[in-house]
């Protein structure tokens, strides 16, 4: 084999993944593209077949001396885990955008919106000790602000999604954002008044330098305190990086805010004796908010391949500086 070519003319594309089955994403490359061989590691230090890399939390130094690589594809919504490694190649980075991973984030952020919002967690300690009271202080939607932080292509679908219910919505992002029926602030100037308005937050932030920590005891402080809820709700679907869990346990027992759900933690698995587990107002899922389904994602990946290959750019490319 030369000049990074396998003996069907095609480089070879690279599978690196802790956490995950790797033969569920060979299975259907072998469905998809039959004529692309995937293989989990090079052959040898400076493997030239190599041309393309899909990544998922991959060991340091896996992607290093790979000289004819093009491109590295992210397999999950984010990208943190690939610059954990200091030793990424300067080759293009490539998000994962799929209407299939924006519905299933989109699914579980309306679904927990909804559970708050219909006061869900209280019901269900009701019924747990053979309660019954019907609370009638249930706000309407449209009474009810849901402030979205990050309003990348996941925020957005989930904003419009939010908006269909009749709740009014919000976003906060980096950079200047507009969304028809959304009302929306930016950069460190705007995350005040953005924080002041929201019933309940989601956090759907990349997690970048700027970013670590942000859902933080500084910014539970700056939230609205007295709305149709009581005190804030937060849901976190974004990086357990952009969380301080221990900040989020004093937030609750001060009262600034009501209740919290988290799908994603400092340490995962969540260990077993963080009394997140057992607090009365945090609900827990395991990271489950949006899975990467290979079915629906190992097309788009194959037919971004093509494209590059035939010269045209490769789309929703990662930007370096920014981490995201």
């Amino acid at each position: 084999m030369t000049n990074g070519m396998d003996k069907g003319g095609k480089g070879r594309i690279l599978l690196s993944v802790t956490d995950w089955d790797p033969e569920v994403w060979r299975g259907e490359f072998a469905k998809v593209a039959p004529d692309r061989p995937v293989v989990l590691a090079p052959d040898h230090p400076g493997d030239e077949t190599i041309r393309y890399a899909l990544v998922w939390k991959q060991k340091p130094g896996s992607l290093a001396n790979l000289p004819n690589l093009k491109a590295i594809f992210s397999l999950g919504a984010g990208v943190d885990h690939i610059f954990h490694d200091p030793h990424i190649p300067d080759v293009p980075i490539v998000r994962i955008v799929s209407d299939d991973l924006s519905m299933r984030m989109s699914e579980y952020v309306v679904w927990q919106v909804l559970d708050h919002h219909r006061l869900g967690p209280r019901y269900r300690r009701q019924q747990q000790a053979r309660v019954w009271h019907e609370d009638r202080r249930q706000p309407a939607a449209n009474e009810v602000t849901v402030g979205i932080l990050g309003l990348g292509v996941l925020g957005r679908d989930a904003a419009t999604k939010l908006l269909a219910l009749g709740f009014r919505v919000t976003g906060w992002s980096r950079r200047p954002h507009e969304m028809e029926g959304v009302e929306t602030f930016h950069g460190k100037d705007g995350l005040g008044d953005f924080l002041a308005g929201a019933d309940i937050i989601v956090c759907l932030l990349p997690l970048t330098p700027e970013t670590k920590g942000i859902l933080s005891m500084s910014m539970f402080a700056r939230m609205k305190q007295e709305g149709p809820l009581g005190a804030p709700v937060l849901i976190n679907a974004g990086r357990g990086g952009l969380q301080n869990e221990a900040d989020i346990l004093a937030a609750l027992d001060r009262g600034l805010l009501s209740a919290v759900t988290l799908d994603v933690f400092e340490k995962e698995p969540l260990p077993a004796d963080s009394p997140l587990w057992t607090h009365p107002k945090v609900t827990v899922t395991p990271h489950a908010a949006a899975s990467s389904a290979p079915g629906a994602l190992v097309p788009l990946i194959v037919r971004q391949i093509e494209a590059h290959e035939r010269g045209e750019p490769l789309a929703n490319l990662v930007d370096r500086s920014a981490q995201y």
